[in-house]
């Protein structure tokens, strides 16, 4: 999906019960493809700053299952535990551009939302 306002590239979803239970995300390869280079097994670091502009690093993996096809895996017990993620908690990777001085990696950008009912209305709150 295009983030049209600032012209980055961004991949989003809402976690499902289990992703929140067991802290890892999953993503099929067609979602995070303009991102990463699809290496079966091959494991590689997400760096990520939250809302706050503190720095994460989740561990993700690539997989193939003949049922589903590709997809990635992404594990962040420590981030998910601090953050109190729940089910349907929508997750936004944004990918930020790459200074000089850092590792030639992508970034991104990582904002929570999560539903809230506010005087008899559904709307989404960012998640600090």
């Amino acid at each position: 999906m295009e983030n049209q306002e600032q012209g980055r590239q961004s991949f989003s979803k809402h976690l499902t019960q289990s992703e929140a239970k067991d802290r890892i995300i999953f993503f099929s390869y067609t979602n995070v493809a303009p991102f990463f280079e699809f290496q079966e097994g091959y494991m590689f670091f997400v760096n990520v700053t939250d809302s706050l502009g503190k720095a994460w690093t989740f561990i993700g993996t690539f997989y193939t299952n003949p049922e589903i096809g590709k997809y990635v895996s992404i594990k962040w017990p420590q981030f998910s535990s601090e953050k109190g993620l729940k089910a349907n908690d929508e997750v936004i990777f944004t990918e930020r551009p790459r200074r000089k001085s850092e590792a030639p990696w992508k970034k991104f950008k990582l904002v929570i939302k999560r539903k809230i009912r506010l005087f008899g209305q559904d709307i989404w709150g960012e998640l600090k």
